[in-house]
């Protein structure tokens, strides 16, 4: 997967386009995301403990990885993720400008 948790990235399609937001947690078997801000959804909450009243809560949900894009540290704007191997590691690379990521 090209994005990890605390990435900047910005979304590229879907109802949400053009929003950027900070990844919260990376789902990596489902390759899916949870971006801050990004494709709220209502759900509907029973009364708990915790709540007693119930309600309806707005939070995110999760989007797939290949509608976002990772920004680049440099220059700002979204990017695609390379690869290279230094010092016996692999990092990620931004193709725009070939700034190292990790």
């Amino acid at each position: 997967m090209h994005v990890k948790k605390g990435d900047k990235v910005k979304v590229i399609t879907g109802k949400d386009k053009g929003k950027e937001g900070v990844v919260l947690s990376a789902f990596p078997k489902q390759e899916r995301v949870l971006v801050e801000g990004v494709n709220i959804v209502k759900k509907h909450i029973k009364p708990n403990q915790l709540n007693p009243q119930g309600g309806i809560v707005s939070e995110e949900a999760a989007i797939h990885v290949s509608n976002v894009m990772l920004i680049d540290p440099k220059s700002g704007e979204p990017t695609r993720v390379g690869y290279k191997i230094e010092d016996g590691k692999k990092v990620r690379v931004a193709k725009k400008s070939g700034a190292v990521i990790d």
